[in-house]
């Protein structure tokens, strides 16, 4: 129904303060925290906002939509959205918006630096030299400059990881599932373990899927040169830990950067573990690819502008669970019925005879679907919009109706 009072909109794990200004700016209630709640309080929070935003740490389960059956729309303010059930927020209704492609330069940017960092030993010597050690020796260092980067999965951050690293001279191969564009001299590779044989230093991007959990482990590398590199900042179940471990520890690898893990701690007080700890060689980052001025202020923005569309327009470009609609400004004497309904025959004929016993005149009308949903847009007269939005509300296979205006 017709939407009054403001959305109330709740944005947790200090999500960058831009998004606070950009919501309210548009009329918004926004609540900002700085923390990730357990799924008790989480679930009581959602029956207090219209939105939600989150970070990586909060988890957003099936459990909680069902729960939540009020919320109109949720925000990964990050790249991935693996703590979110996407599907259980389809089925109530709810599109999930993300950021895929706001911190691919910060991201780019530390593998270049971890890259060169374990060229040159730099985690290692930057500890001795603070403990008073004086480790002057080129032993094991080395000129990135016509070394071989092999990059897996060549996508927003792959690529310009191998623009990045061609500036340094360095020759670049990759692999990806699907068929990509290479960029500047950079070479694809038929398998993974083409790219593994011949890379002195392997970066992954990609992500966490059945395909690609534990994708590296053991056997994988020891197919890997001796003295190569491996840096994985994308997910942390695509490598194996232990495997990981045994290999440096055996000097099959001269080192690795690890920025994500398959376990990490829910907040910075909680202690971390992780079996590379103490190796020679490895640098360990607490999940900060992305952690960058710049781009936590992009992807605040970016979410935030995909809130107010849905929100003020219903438009869903840019959803990950939901049909893909980019909706125009909405007429000035027109209200916007927004119906999310069960994917079955016959629900458009049911919603357009309302309109018709309503006698009500369609300014515009939208209807995309996905296997589960359909989602109807239908633009009427302003006093006839309330009537035939509270009629579809009560059929059967609506899930989700509002009237924005």
């Amino acid at each position: 129904m017709t939407k009054t009072a403001p959305y109330r909109i709740l944005l947790l794990e200090g999500i960058h303060p831009i998004a606070r200004s950009v919501l309210e700016e548009a009329g918004f209630q926004v609540r900002l925290e700085s923390y990730s709640p357990n799924e008790k309080d989480l679930s009581a929070l959602l029956k207090e906002c219209d939105a939600v935003g989150i970070r990586s740490k909060t988890q957003l389960t099936q459990t909680l939509f069902e729960g939540s059956r009020d919320l109109v729309v949720v925000g990964a303010f990050c790249i991935g959205t693996d703590q979110v059930a996407t599907l259980a927020a389809n089925k109530i209704g709810v599109p999930v918006f993300n950021a895929p492609y706001s911190n691919t330069r910060s991201v780019a940017e530390l593998v270049i630096a971890e890259v060169i960092s374990l060229a040159r030993q730099l985690g290692d010597r930057n500890l001795k030299a603070h403990q008073g050690e004086w480790l002057k020796s080129a032993e094991g260092s080395h000129e990135v400059r016509g070394k071989t980067l092999g990059i897996i999965g060549y996508g927003h951050i792959g690529s310009q990881v191998s623009v990045l690293a061609e500036a340094l001279g360095m020759r670049v191969i990759y692999f990806d599932v699907v068929k990509k564009l290479p960029l500047g001299n950079s070479q694809s590779c038929r398998t993974l373990e083409d790219v593994l044989a011949q890379a002195d230093f392997v970066s992954l991007h990609v992500p966490d899927t059945q395909h690609t959990r534990y994708m590296i482990a053991e056997k994988q590398l020891t197919l890997m040169k001796t003295g190569a590199c491996l840096i994985n900042a994308s997910r942390g179940r695509v490598v194996n830990i232990a495997d990981l471990a045994q290999v440096i520890r055996g000097k099959k690898l001269a080192g690795a950067a690890i920025d994500v893990f398959p376990e990490e701690p829910s907040s910075n007080k909680e202690k971390f573990v992780c079996e590379l700890q103490g190796l020679p060689n490895v640098i360990l980052t607490p999940h900060i690819g992305g952690s960058t001025l710049e781009a936590q202020e992009a992807i605040g923005a970016e979410v935030a502008h995909s809130f107010i569309g849905y929100l003020k327009s219903g438009s869903t470009r840019g959803a990950v669970n939901f049909p893909n609609v980019d909706l125009p400004v909405l007429h000035p004497g027109c209200h916007r019925i927004i119906n999310v309904h069960r994917n079955v025959p016959g629900v458009l004929s049911e919603i357009n005879g309302i309109v018709s016993e309503v006698g009500a005149n369609i300014q515009a009308q939208s209807l995309s679907t996905d296997p589960q949903i359909g989602y109807l847009v239908m633009d009427l007269e302003k006093a006839e919009a309330n009537p035939v939005a509270q009629r579809i509300a009560q059929l059967e296979t609506s899930i989700k109706t509002r009237v924005v205006f």
